[in-house]
């Protein structure tokens, strides 16, 4: 029995030689080719191998071949001869369109309007788009903000972050207005493809909302709540009373808050609390305040999909849910490599070239 000489792979070939072997998602002939090579780095007879992967002696040879005189370009389809590929500069032309307005009457581009506008396939339009990683489907806002103050501003909060005064506290605080007691029941059902899924009922019952005020503790990422039926300047000045009543009245506090009418304008509860300072955030730009991240925290793992048949149980939902957060809190740390106060102007065309 004829046997392949076991063959040298280089490391760095065999790790991505092996990712392809058990891939899912490459093509059928990478997949095989990878696994010949596997094979036959092995040092199995090529009658075997090619029994174990239902094909012919001579084409493991010529895979092993190729790939021993090539290295792992070896295992690419040589150019053909023949009828030239079809779509010839499609990926050019998908970007430019996707940079260019829509047509009348529609939203954004997806594959079947961008195959009809081109005259192609939706399937070489998914191809192009997943070749280059752009997704038409999920979508991130933005929001710029012209605060003409917005670099000192943003300079002030960041450097509380990353270097607060010694000793000082750094608190961020904010209130998570109108947060609803919706009642609904809910539930798991099993798909027609017998999958199982969570969910809940088209139609609910409002019983009433909460405003919810927090601080967050920057160096510990302790969190302190109150839940009021409002969020006036009132209510904001009573939370604020027993956010500070916690600390020593010489304990150095600094409070990030963004500029909410309530926020500003409390000089004469300042002048009463000489160890308290607050800095607020540019104009839209409430994102600088570490707060809005526990907020979205707290509403995908307490609020959604919950049902509260009325303002109480929503009120005790709250207060466990901070309780269990309590017990494992830990400061975020500031990830945001740089900040501008504007945005640039750009289109796909320069993302993907």
């Amino acid at each position: 029995m004829r046997k392949a000489p076991k063959i040298e792979i280089k490391p760095k070939d065999l790790k991505t030689l092996t990712r392809r072997a058990k891939s899912r998602t490459e093509a059928k002939q990478v997949v095989e080719r990878a696994q010949i090579i596997l094979l036959c780095h092995e040092g199995k007879p090529v009658n075997e191998i090619a029994g174990i992967m239902g094909t012919y002696s001579n084409k493991i040879i010529e895979w092993r071949d190729r790939y021993e005189i090539e290295g792992i370009e070896g295992l690419n389809d040589k150019p053909r001869s023949g009828k030239p590929k079809e779509y010839v500069g499609l990926q050019n032309k998908v970007l430019k369109k996707l940079s260019s307005p829509v047509p009348k009457g529609y939203g954004r581009w997806d594959a079947p309007l961008l195959a009809e506008e081109l005259k192609c396939s939706q399937h070489a339009i998914w191809r192009v788009l997943k070749k280059d990683e752009i997704s038409l489907v999920r979508q991130r806002s933005w929001c710029i903000s012209t605060d003409n103050e917005f670099v000192p501003k943003a300079a002030d909060i960041i450097g509380l972050y990353l270097n607060p005064p010694v000793n000082a506290i750094v608190i961020c605080v904010d209130e998570k207005p109108s947060i609803q007691a919706l009642e609904r029941k809910t539930g798991y059902i099993q798909t027609s493809n017998g999958k199982i899924q969570r969910a809940y009922k088209s139609t609910y019952k409002r019983n009433g909302t909460l405003n919810l005020f927090a601080a967050l503790n920057v160096a510990t990422g302790n969190i302190k709540t109150k839940s009021t039926k409002h969020k006036t300047r009132d209510d904001f000045i009573e939370y604020m009373d027993e956010v500070v009543r916690e600390y020593k009245d010489d304990q150095e506090i600094h409070v990030i808050l963004d500029n909410y009418s309530t926020h500003k304008k409390n000089e004469e509860w300042l002048s009463k609390k000489p160890n308290v300072q607050f800095h607020f955030t540019p104009t839209s730009a409430s994102w600088l305040n570490q707060v809005e991240i526990w907020f979205g925290i707290f509403t995908r793992k307490s609020l959604k999909g919950a049902s509260f048949r009325n303002t109480e149980e929503l009120k005790e939902q709250i207060e466990a849910y901070v309780s269990s957060y309590n017990k494992d809190s830990k400061p975020f740390k500031w990830r945001k490599r740089e900040v501008k106060g504007s945005q640039i102007k750009n289109n796909i065309e320069n993302l993907r070239n």
